[in-house]
């Protein structure tokens, strides 16, 4: 990847979770490699009850490790060192017994939190074991649960809002999320995830589960205060395809209309959507970025084989462009 001699190192925060933000997160590695960006911060969604981490969150209290583990996974570099840690981090188990389904990142991180009694301080210390490109920080230092209010699962009135609790039960609901908020609505936050947004030169936002994993980081008020009124630009980067009970039928515009609807105060600076998943409604994209006062960028960032997956490597030359183009 070639980029222009003027172009200066910056630092850049992505916000986002599971494999939206993984794949994120390994294309700014990338830029890392390339000198583009220097400084590299992830801030993760911690509200998953499922799996197994809601099975360490219900035993031991604390918060959800396994978005976290897949953005160290994320960092993590190609060489045999980057690539077996790696591995063994997203390693899960086998078998019939009690440790069947848990992941050795998951393990690991409880452990450090528990050794160290520090969540950013336990980041960090495996952050430095995998040889990792960048922090991890989570969201917010409480444990909390999404609820989302859902229309259509009364079926004597088709129309009445249910909430729904708990991001494993909104991602699979069989209605339509009208909006979401956290319980508690004010969790402890991540200082040092504060301080990174109010510093970054850029902030990424997105892909990922649009209500269970992106938005969520919006209704932190200290996070979302800090979003608000950073310096940096925020890159928005549209999901490819809609998500069964998440976002059923949704395509680009629905996305960027429903983050609108959620943070109306919030600054966008560009919008990036994949050009196959724009398709013909492109002119109708274009009147709703501009309407919002962000500039859309459209490119080839899908992987190509058919899935709603973002391919890392074009995605790095997307966010290269955009970070070059300021």
């Amino acid at each position: 990847m070639t980029h222009p001699a003027s172009l200066r190192a910056q630092s850049a925060v992505a916000l986002g979770g599971g494999h939206g933000l993984h794949a994120s997160l390994s294309a700014l590695r990338r830029l890392l490699d390339d000198l583009v960006v220097d400084e590299l911060t992830a801030i993760v969604t911690v509200a998953d009850n499922g799996g197994s981490s809601g099975r360490l969150r219900g035993e031991f209290g604390v918060l959800p490790p396994g978005d976290l583990r897949m953005a160290l996974a994320a960092l993590c570099g190609d060489d045999e060192w980057g690539t077996t840690w790696s591995r063994v981090l997203q390693h899960r188990f086998a078998g019939e017994g009690e440790m069947r389904g848990h992941v050795v990142g998951n393990l690991l991180i409880v452990s450090l939190w528990e050794l160290l009694g520090d969540h950013v301080q336990a980041l960090d210390w495996v952050g430095r074991l995998l040889g990792a490109s960048g922090r991890v920080l989570p969201m917010a230092l409480s444990p909390m649960d999404i609820a989302a209010d859902v229309r259509g699962l009364d079926p004597a009135d088709p129309e009445a809002l249910t909430t729904v609790r708990g991001q494993v039960e909104v991602a699979t609901t069989g209605g339509v999320i009208t909006g979401i908020r956290l319980e508690p609505a004010d969790p402890t936050p991540c200082p040092e995830a504060v301080a990174a947004v109010r510093a970054a030169d850029w902030v990424v936002l997105g892909p990922g589960s649009w209500f269970t994993s992106v938005i969520p980081h919006l209704m932190v008020p200290a996070l979302r205060e800090a979003l608000v009124q950073t310096d940096a630009r925020v890159v928005l980067v549209l999901n490819l395809d809609e998500q069964a009970g998440e976002t059923p039928g949704f395509g680009p515009e629905d996305h960027l209309a429903a983050l609108a609807e959620h943070a109306p105060d919030l600054k966008v600076h560009t919008v990036l959507a994949d050009r196959g998943t724009v398709g013909g409604g492109l002119a109708e994209l274009e009147h709703l970025v501009s309407a919002y006062g962000a500039e859309l960028v459209v490119a080839d960032v899908a992987l190509g084989d058919g899935s709603p997956r973002h391919d890392p490597v074009r995605l790095a030359e997307a966010y290269a462009r955009i970070f070059a183009s300021d």
